[in-house]
C-alpha cells in the first residue's frame, strides 16, 4: 500500500532530517498529521521564521537575529581570547559550561578532501583578516576529534603557527575520538578547555 502523494511527500522530506530513517519518518509524518491545527501551524511559522530572520553573524559567522550577536557585542566578553568552532551548536555547547569568556569564530564545517571541502569553502579567510587585527592573544582551536576535525585543525596550526602574535592552541583530548562537541558532557569540555595545549 502507498501513502496519498502529500503523505508521501511529508514522509519523504522528513526522512531528509539528520538521524531520521524511512520508519521514524513515517512516525512523525503521522504525529504532526494528528496535532491540532494550531500546533501545526505554530510549527510551520517556527520554521519559516527561522528561515527568514537567521543570519550570519558579520563578526564571528554564528547563527544570529542581530548582527553582530549577542556574544560579540557583550562588553564581558575577552576579545584577547578567540576559539574557532566546527558549527553554531559547538558554541552553544562550550557556552553550557559558564567558564569560556572569550569570542568565537565559527567555521561552518570542516576540512574534507573526500567530500571536495577545502579551505575557501569555510570561514578561514574571515578569521585571517580578523586575526590580522591584532586584537587576539590566543586562538583557540576547538574543531572536532573526527578526521575531518583533526584535518582542520593541523591545518589551521600550521596557517598560524608561524605567527609572533599571538598563541595557538588545540583544546585537550577529552573529547572522544569521533565525538561531536554537542554531544559532550559540560564537565569533560570544562577539562578539555583547561588543559588545551600548545600546537
Amino acid at each position: 500500500m502507498t501513502y496519498p502523494t502529500p503523505i508521501q511527500e511529508l514522509v519523504d522530506q522528513l526522512a531528509r532530517l539528520p538521524g531520521v530513517g524511512p520508519k521514524t519518518a513515517q512516525r512523525l509524518a503521522f504525529f504532526l498529521l494528528n496535532l491540532p491545527p494550531g500546533e501545526a501551524e505554530r510549527l510551520s511559522r517556527a520554521i519559516d521564521r527561522a528561515r527568514q530572520e537567521i543570519r550570519y553573524c558579520s563578526v564571528c559567522f554564528n547563527f544570529t537575529d542581530q548582527d553582530p550577536c549577542q556574544l560579540c557585542r557583550h562588553p564581558g566578553r575577552d576579545a584577547a581570547l578567540l576559539m574557532v568552532v566546527e558549527q553554531p551548536k559547538d558554541v552553544v555547547a562550550m557556552e553550557k559550561m559558564r567558564e569560556y569568556r572569550g569570542r568565537y569564530h565559527v567555521l561552518h564545517g570542516a576540512l574534507s578532501p573526500m567530500e571536495g571541502i577545502g579551505p575557501d569553502d569555510l570561514k578561514i579567510r574571515p578569521l585571517v583578516q580578523r586575526l590580522a587585527g591584532g586584537d587576539v592573544r590566543e586562538l583557540i582551536i576547538a574543531t572536532g576529534s573526527s578526521l575531518e576535525g583533526e584535518a582542520t585543525a593541523l591545518y589551521l596550526s600550521r596557517l598560524f603557527l608561524a605567527t609572533e602574535s599571538f598563541r595557538v592552541t588545540r583544546i585537550a583530548r577529552g573529547i572522544p575520538m569521533g565525538g561531536d562537541l554537542d554531544y559532550t558532557d559540560e564537565m569533560t569540555l570544562l577539562k578539555a578547555l583547561e588543559n588545551r595545549q600548545d600546537v
